[in-house]
């Protein structure tokens, strides 16, 4: 069996989770917000007290994948709407920056035009200085999401490492040219 699968998300106080099993749609309330989320017709949830727990019908190999599929989602959308997610990115590179204008990013990335980037809903960013870039919401897809749209507006290059990277990612870096 799935250790991911059999294992019982626990619901904390404030959270309300509501199974709606004819429609096979999960939607977890709390307090920064509410989430919904289809789930597999043939997976089995149900909710008693303040746990949540995710079953399979047989052994099989699609039964087994959508089984810690399913329960890992829900377990994000809990604690998505009790915690949130997210993503720091670093901007490095003479000139590159960023400010936030209203909800909007104005990235500054060395073209000839600065880059708008609008904010999804359900998404903040937050700009501590001027070569970070914090992107915050409840939904986990979402998040990372819009960390890698703004990422691939300059992804770093492999010479200097100039561009947008997440916070921690190592750039594997290339030997310029050699003279004779």
């Amino acid at each position: 069996m799935s250790r991911i699968g059999r294992a019982p998300i626990n619901v904390p106080a404030g959270v309300e989770v509501a199974v709606d099993t004819a429609n096979c749609v999960v939607t977890v309330k709390g307090p920064k917000g509410t989430l919904t989320q289809n789930y597999h017709s043939r997976m089995n949830v149900t909710v008693e007290g303040n746990v949540v727990t995710v079953t399979r019908p047989s052994d099989e190999k699609e039964d087994r994948a959508l089984h810690g599929l399913t329960r890992t989602l829900i377990n994000n959308m809990v604690v998505g709407v009790t915690a949130g997610y997210s993503k720091k990115l670093e901007i490095n590179g003479v000139g590159y920056r960023v400010a936030l204008q209203g909800k909007a990013l104005n990235l500054t990335l060395g073209y000839s035009h600065p880059v708008i980037m609008d904010a999804p809903e359900g998404i903040t960013y937050e700009t501590p200085d001027a070569n970070t870039i914090i992107i915050k919401g409840i939904d986990k897809q979402l998040v990372g999401q819009t960390a890698a749209v703004i990422r691939s507006k300059r992804a770093p290059e492999p010479y200097k490492g100039k561009g947008i990277k997440y916070e921690g990612e190592k750039i594997r870096r290339k030997a310029g040219k050699t003279g004779k």
